[in-house]
């Protein structure tokens, strides 16, 4: 290799490996790690509520904590591949962001009846 090109890669390579890109990637994963921690509480509060919600519907009350979570959070995924299929759509606002989950759990909540019957 000649001294030029020995040269040349050496400056890429320190560029390349400087402190601050390795400083912007950690941020990028640390902030990637806080922004899925908060979406996941954000999907459990959320999928709590609706569960619960949804558990007074159809039961009257509550079916308890992890199961409320567990049917909100199924709701959610219910309405997210039943609506759409359908052609129903309830708009971009909070209250067809609980009302969407909301019936899906009920609807789910309902096919868990029938199959325990």
């Amino acid at each position: 290799m000649t001294h030029t090109k020995l040269s040349a890669s050496i400056a890429i390579a320190a560029t390349a490996a400087s402190p601050v890109l390795a400083q912007d990637q950690a941020a990028e994963a640390v902030g990637a790690g806080i922004g899925l921690v908060i979406g996941l509480t954000i999907a459990i509060v959320v999928g709590a509520v609706v569960g619960w919600l949804a558990s007074l519907i159809v039961k009257g009350s509550g079916s308890g904590l992890f199961s409320d979570i567990l049917i909100g959070i199924g709701g959610s995924i219910v309405a997210s591949f039943l609506f759409p299929a359908l052609g129903l759509t309830f708009g971009g606002n909070v209250i067809a962001a609980i009302l969407s989950p909301l019936l899906g759990a009920v609807i789910l909540l309902l096919v868990i009846k029938l199959i325990r019957r």
